[in-house]
């Protein structure tokens, strides 16, 4: 049978009763013959706590401590989890990241996965154990504990499928699947059956909290077909039923895909972006590395990047950065690039937000944008910076317009329409 790799979120082992759920869900796959490797998450607001605990100590924590306070929550979860599926009478056995050996670098609280050592993992599942592996966490070359990130069990579950080349793998969360948009902010939000790893990855970049954005990326680069599913139907529910659920992450080029694809797929949001705009710098080449760089040098990840046209031999360049980046890059470009540059002003701006539009059907289709911008203007949502790609164009407005924005695109590209 299959090999699958099965990811389960904080919400679905949020409490002792939710794991007892999630281990008879994975030996109910167990019995139907298929060799199981099992990827929680912390406990539901457990990885939450555990930060709170540290800023109490240290206000600003230091990363490499603060990697080890993190990663304790999977600890908990992989051995309650065991012990579950134990108690049903199924083998188990559990792994920390380090036990498993999830090698990544060194960028202590956002880590990126080197290598995977599957030789424990495929020896336990020849003897017939269901192997829990600890998500969102590693070790480095040095030995030192790392964390992959927010969401970054998400990425250790397809990481681990890619590299033990798994049929498929199940990421289970508190939602059936992925839909056009948040359907807490939209009711008539539809789940999509199939969506294509282009779109998902632009999604999850755009700020769709369904899936983290590199385990899209690995997803996609070793091509594990992955499906989203909801663990909070009947862990009973018959395996073949299940198999055919939620939403599966697939391929351009499979033929029932291009039949079906709509002009746009979905609409995307994130509210935890800021805005730093860096005035009046001269406008020469190399200066978007000048500031940028020591960005880049502090891990800091840059989004939508606008450089303004060049007027008297200046130039202003606005970039926008996670919420909880905001501080610190403000901090670097005050202390390290604005006496190197001679810039006049460094500001900023924490109450932006993103809104994405999101289709494949983009490249063969006119006139996107200039729909997307009717519909906002028509609403006086003024549009403060744009980016675009193939198949996505994405809008900062000011925060307090975002839902109304994502409202007014999702009616105005018939999103809610089957």
């Amino acid at each position: 049978m299959a090999l699958i790799v099965q990811k389960f979120g904080g919400t679905s082992v949020g409490s002792v009763e939710r794991i007892r759920n999630v281990a008879r869900r994975v030996a109910k796959w167990k019995a139907a013959g298929h060799d199981l490797v099992v990827v929680p998450s912390a406990m539901s607001g457990e990885t939450n706590r555990l930060i709170a605990l540290a800023k109490e100590l240290q206000p600003q924590p230091d990363a490499r401590e603060l990697d080890v306070v993190a990663s304790t929550g999977e600890q908990v979860t992989i051995g309650l989890l065991s012990m579950a599926l134990l108690e049903l009478g199924v083998k188990a056995r559990s792994y920390t990241g380090w036990q498993v050996r999830v090698l990544t670098d060194s960028a202590f609280t956002k880590s990126r996965i080197i290598s995977i050592d599957d030789a424990a993992i495929r020896k336990d599942l020849k003897s017939g154990h269901v192997v829990v592996v600890a998500g969102f966490q590693g070790v480095d070359a040095q030995g030192n504990l790392t964390t992959l990130g927010r969401g970054g069990s998400d990425t250790s579950a397809v990481a681990l499928a890619a590299a033990l080349k798994a049929d498929e793998c199940h990421i289970y969360t508190d939602v059936d699947g992925v839909y056009t948009t948040d359907p807490r902010l939209v009711p008539e939000a539809r789940r999509l059956r199939t969506i294509t790893f282009e779109e998902m990855l632009e999604m999850a970049g755009a700020g769709s909290k369904v899936l983290q954005i590199r385990s899209v990326e690995f997803a996609g680069k070793y091509k594990v077909p992955t499906r989203v599913l909801s663990s909070l139907t009947d862990p009973a529910l018959p395996v073949a039923e299940e198999a055919q659920s939620g939403t599966l992450i697939t391929f351009e080029e499979d033929p029932h895909m291009a039949m079906e694809k709509a002009v746009i797929s979905g609409v995307a949001f994130n509210r935890d972006e800021a805005k730093i705009t860096v005035k009046d710098v001269p406008d020469r080449p190399g200066i978007a590395y000048a500031i940028l760089g020591p960005i880049a040098d502090a891990h800091i990840d840059v989004d939508v990047i606008v450089q303004n046209v060049g007027h008297d031999g200046m130039t202003d360049m606005t970039f926008t950065v996670h919420r909880n980046d905001y501080a610190k890059a403000v901090k670097i470009l005050n202390d390290k690039v604005k006496p190197h540059i001679k810039c006049r002003e460094v500001s900023g701006d924490e109450r932006i937000a993103k809104v994405s539009v999101v289709g494949m059907g983009m490249r063969s289709h006119a006139g996107i944008a200039a729909q997307m911008f009717r519909t906002l203007a028509e609403e006086g949502i003024n549009i403060q910076m744009i980016s675009t790609s193939e198949i996505k164009i994405t809008v900062v407005v000011d925060e307090k317009y975002m839902e109304l924005a994502v409202r007014v695109l999702h009616k105005a590209f018939e999103l809610d329409q089957a």
